[in-house]
């Protein structure tokens, strides 16, 4: 496997990288102006989508860190992003280039002053995974099988600067006004900040672990804080197939029917009850076990949830609140999602839509049991996308709209109904996790 010998730590240098990136984009545009001459513009548009998640992955991959995360992020809303952006993207969830062994052995002794040697009984130098912000070695010590995940040098330094060079590329795509859009980027930033602590991680994993003990055929690994630093982290080595690797494998439907009962409750109890939620619902942080359990790692990215914002949010999705013109406007107005400075034309056109998107996200919400694997649902959900994306008036609007805690809860859902439609769960019981809460 290709491995990386050296990471671009410097501003200058990680900004090289990104601004070289940026010209062969700007190289696919002109051949995506020259193709649509010669060629439809379907197929135009495909060729370009193509070449541009091609080049932005590879100038990202050896970059790691903030930029490669963001990258993570946006593969999981397959709403969103054309196709060839979900296929590349997704690539970062667990499989990137890995440090070369010569600067893992660098990288261990700078963040934990010793070499790994010194620490296992042994430690292979090979990475077993590598995704944005770290990668994960096996270890040994008294016979026991541990996994240890290495930060990549220079991540957390370069958070700031990595998002100030990726935020007029992400504004370009998706349309974001530049008014009003600090408050989201200062959210991610400081979620990226929090994923790069790993002694923030080792006590977060520690906690869940015991609140979520009780949930039925879900498991974690042990975590041990003195094989561990702000850097590295040392845990149980667990066996199985990462999520989509099962996806594609698996052929029994009740297996998939628990697992998805299991993750589903998972979240909904985390989101109820603890008030607060493991924001990074992708395949690469869950495994299946052999017995068929769902296993969950990788808690860095813990999104807390404000009461202020967790009563407006799921009131919203009641069918009192939903259905009461005067009660759904307050709400509206609570979640920042219109403003008491909209004129009523803003008002009425920001009202309609929320009301169409809310009616169709909240919909499993609203029903004892929902069937995941109905594609029909995901359909509606990419054509409403392609819907609102194509309305002008909504960019010539001051378009920043909602709380900025709708940033990590919106990804959650995504991420999670995404993985529930890959299970193709059916008969999931959406208020099972009650059950839980004690």
């Amino acid at each position: 496997m290709e491995t990386i010998d050296h990471i671009p730590i410097s501003k200058i240098q990680r900004a090289s990288k990104l601004v070289a990136t940026g010209a062969k984009v700007g190289v696919n545009y002109v051949k995506y102006i020259k193709d649509k001459v010669v060629t439809d513009e379907v197929t135009a548009k495909q060729n370009l989508d193509e070449n541009n998640a091609s080049d932005i992955y590879n100038g990202l991959k050896n970059l790691k860190g903030s930029a490669l995360k963001v990258a993570q992020m946006l593969s999981m809303d397959k709403s969103v992003l054309p196709q060839a952006y979900v296929e590349k993207f997704s690539l970062s969830q667990f499989s990137v280039p890995p440090l070369s062994p010569a600067l893992v052995t660098k990288t261990f002794k700078n963040y934990f002053g010793k070499s790994p040697g010194e620490i296992f009984d042994s430690f292979d130098s090979s990475a077993h995974h590598a995704a944005s912000i770290g990668q994960v070695h096996q270890a040994f010590i008294d016979g026991k099988k541990l996994a240890v995940k290495i930060q990549y040098p220079g991540v957390s330094e370069s958070i700031q600067s990595d998002l100030a060079m990726v935020k007029p590329i992400a504004m370009s795509m998706f349309n974001i006004p530049s008014k009003g859009s600090e408050k989201y980027f200062k959210e991610v930033e400081n979620k990226l900040v929090e994923e790069t602590d790993y002694e923030l991680e080792i006590a977060s994993s520690i906690a869940i672990t015991e609140e979520c003990r009780e949930i039925e055929n879900l498991i974690f690994p042990e975590y041990y804080a003195g094989l561990s630093s702000k850097r590295i982290i040392t845990m149980d080595w667990m066996d199985g197939k990462h999520l989509s690797e099962f996806t594609k494998e698996n052929t029994d439907d009740k297996l998939a029917n628990q697992l998805g009962q299991t993750l589903w409750d998972f979240y909904m109890f985390q989101i109820h009850y603890l008030k607060k939620v493991h924001a990074d619902p992708h395949p690469g942080n869950f495994l299946v076990s052999k017995k068929g359990e769902l296993v969950a790692l990788d808690f860095g990215c813990m999104k807390h949830i404000p009461e202020a914002f967790y009563a407006p949010y799921f009131e919203l999705a009641s069918p009192e609140v939903f259905e009461d013109k005067k009660q759904f406007h307050e709400k509206l107005l609570e979640l920042e999602m219109i403003k008491s400075t909209d004129s009523e034309s803003q008002v009425e056109m920001f009202t309609e839509m929320f009301y169409e998107m809310l009616s169709l996200f909240t919909r499993p919400l609203r029903q004892d049991e929902f069937d995941f694997s109905d594609s029909s649902f995901f359909e509606e959900i990419t054509k409403l996308g392609e819907k609102f994306a194509g309305n002008k008036e909504l960019y010539k609007a001051d378009a920043s709209r909602g709380s900025e805690h709708f940033i990590y809860m919106n990804r959650t859902f995504f991420g999670l109904y995404n993985l529930m439609f890959d299970l193709k769960a059916e008969g999931v019981k959406i208020n099972n996790f009650i059950k839980y809460m004690h």
